[in-house]
C-alpha cells in the first residue's frame, strides 16, 4: 500500500512546540494562529466550563479524555461571555452532538468565537511531554489549505515569554462593577434568584467563574463585583461584610502588584475573607508567602485533597500552574490543605480570624458536594459577626 497521504488526508493543523516537536491534525473551529503555554486536562466532563474558564487565558487545552464535544455546547454552561482559553487539542474529531440540552455544536460555536481546534493527535504522548518536560510553549495553526510555514510557528513558540512576570486578570476582569443574584442550577427550574437580606459581599474579579459567583449567592451573598484593580478603598467603599478573591490566569507575582496592597488593605479592618486559586495565592501573598511555577500545574476533576484539620479527602477540580510555596507560611498562617497527588500546599487559614483560601475549586462539585462547606463556612463567619 502507498505510504502517502491523499488529498482529503492532507492535514488541515499543526501544533508546533518550542523544541521543534510538530503535531499534525485535522484542523476544526477557527482558522489563523495563536501561541500560547501547551497544558493537559484530566477531565471526563466540562469541556466548554474549561474553555470558558478565564483561569484557562494563555494556554491551549490538551484534553486527555477523547470524546470531547458529544454532548454539545449551551449557553447555560459557559463560565464567562465567550471562550479564554487559545485553543484546544483532542484524540478524535469533535461528533455531532448527542444531549437534550446542546443548543449547538462544538466546531460551529469555536469558530464563531475565534477559537482554534485540531484533531486526531496523539493526546497521550503530548501528556507525557508535558508531564515529563514541563508545560511547553507551542504555536497552534488551522488552515483548511494545510499551509504551514513550520520554521516561523517554532520561531513564535520560541519567543513567546511565558506565563511567568505575566499578569492576565487585567485582561479578564470586568469593565465596571456589577451586581450578582444568581444562584445554582437545580432540576427541574435551572438557576434561580437570591432573594431577601444577604451578606454584603464584594468580590474581585480576576477572572471570575460564574458558579463560584452563584455558590456565594446560594450561600446568602448579596454580591457585588469589582474590577481586579480596585483599591481596598473603593471595596472597603461597599461597606462589605465579607471579601472574596476570585480565580484568574497569569502569574500571581505580577497580578499581586496591585492587588496584595488592596488585600492588605481589607485585612487591616479585619473583615472575613474567601480566595479560590489565583485569589488563594495572592493571599498568601499578602501574608508574607511566596508562590512559584509548577512543572506542568493541576488541571483535571479528579484531583484528591486532604483537609489536615479534619483527616476528609475530598475530590477536587483544579486548574493552575503556579502554587503557594508552603515552606514559606509565616507564622500564624496555618496550612490546612494538601494534594495527595504531590503534597503541594491546597489550603491556608489565618489561626486568629477568619481569612482562609483554597487552591481548588470548591464551584465545580465533581465530588459532588464535598467542598461546599467552604462558602458555608463564609457565610458562618460573616453571620458570627454580625451577631458579635
Amino acid at each position: 500500500m502507498p505510504t502517502s497521504q491523499k488529498p482529503q488526508d492532507k492535514p488541515t493543523a499543526c501544533l508546533a512546540l518550542a523544541d521543534g516537536t510538530v503535531f499534525y491534525g485535522k484542523g476544526f473551529g477557527a482558522t489563523g494562529e495563536t501561541v500560547a503555554e501547551l497544558c493537559f486536562n484530566t477531565a471526563m466532563t466540562g469541556y466548554q466550563e474549561i474553555m470558558t474558564d478565564p483561569s484557562y487565558a494563555g494556554q491551549v487545552v490538551t484534553f486527555t479524555f477523547p470524546h470531547i464535544g458529544n454532548t454539545g455546547v449551551n449557553p447555560e454552561d459557559d463560565e464567562t461571555a465567550d471562550p479564554v482559553a487559545a485553543g484546544m487539542v483532542v484524540k478524535w474529531d469533535p461528533t455531532e452532538p448527542s444531549n437534550w440540552r446542546a443548543a449547538e455544536d462544538l466546531v460551529g460555536w469555536l469558530e464563531k468565537r475565534g477559537r482554534i481546534g485540531i484533531g486526531g493527535l496523539d493526546t497521550r504522548r503530548l501528556t507525557r511531554a508535558i508531564r515529563q518536560q514541563g508545560a511547553p510553549h507551542v504555536a497552534l495553526a488551522h488552515d483548511p489549505e494545510g499551509r504551514f510555514d513550520i520554521g516561523a510557528l517554532v520561531a513564535r513558540a520560541r519567543a513567546w515569554s511565558g506565563l511567568v512576570g505575566l499578569d492576565l486578570a487585567k485582561d479578564v476582569t470586568c469593565a465596571q462593577s456589577y451586581r450578582w443574584d444568581e444562584t445554582r442550577w437545580a432540576w427541574p427550574a435551572g438557576f434561580g434568584k437570591r432573594t431577601g437580606d444577604g451578606f454584603r459581599v464584594v468580590a474581585l474579579d480576576y477572572g471570575a467563574k460564574r458558579n463560584i459567583l452563584r455558590c456565594l449567592a446560594s450561600a446568602g451573598c448579596d454580591v457585588t463585583v469589582l474590577p481586579a484593580t480596585a483599591t481596598a478603598e473603593e471595596v472597603l467603599a461597599h461597606t462589605p461584610e465579607g471579601v472574596f478573591l476570585s480565580n484568574g490566569p497569569g502569574d500571581p507575582a505580577a497580578t499581586g502588584r496591585y492587588a496584595v496592597p488592596m488585600i492588605k488593605g481589607v485585612l487591616a479592618r479585619d473583615l472575613p475573607l474567601f480566595g479560590i486559586c489565583l485569589g488563594h495565592q495572592m493571599l498568601a501573598l499578602a501574608l508574607g508567602a511566596e508562590t512559584i511555577k509548577m512543572n506542568h500545574g493541576h488541571h483535571g476533576a479528579n484531583h484528591p485533597v486532604k483537609d489536615l484539620e479534619t483527616g476528609k479527602v475530598e475530590i477536587t477540580s483544579m486548574n493552575h500552574g503556579f502554587t503557594v510555596d508552603s515552606q514559606t507560611l509565616p507564622k500564624g498562617v496555618r496550612e490546612t490543605h494538601v494534594s495527595l497527588f504531590d503534597g503541594s500546599n491546597c489550603g491556608i487559614r489565618l489561626e486568629d480570624r477568619p481569612v482562609f483560601s483554597v487552591q481548588y475549586h470548591p464551584e465545580a462539585s465533581p465530588g459532588p458536594q464535598d467542598s461546599f462547606y467552604l462558602f458555608e463556612r463564609f457565610a458562618a463567619a460573616m453571620r458570627a459577626r454580625r451577631a458579635a
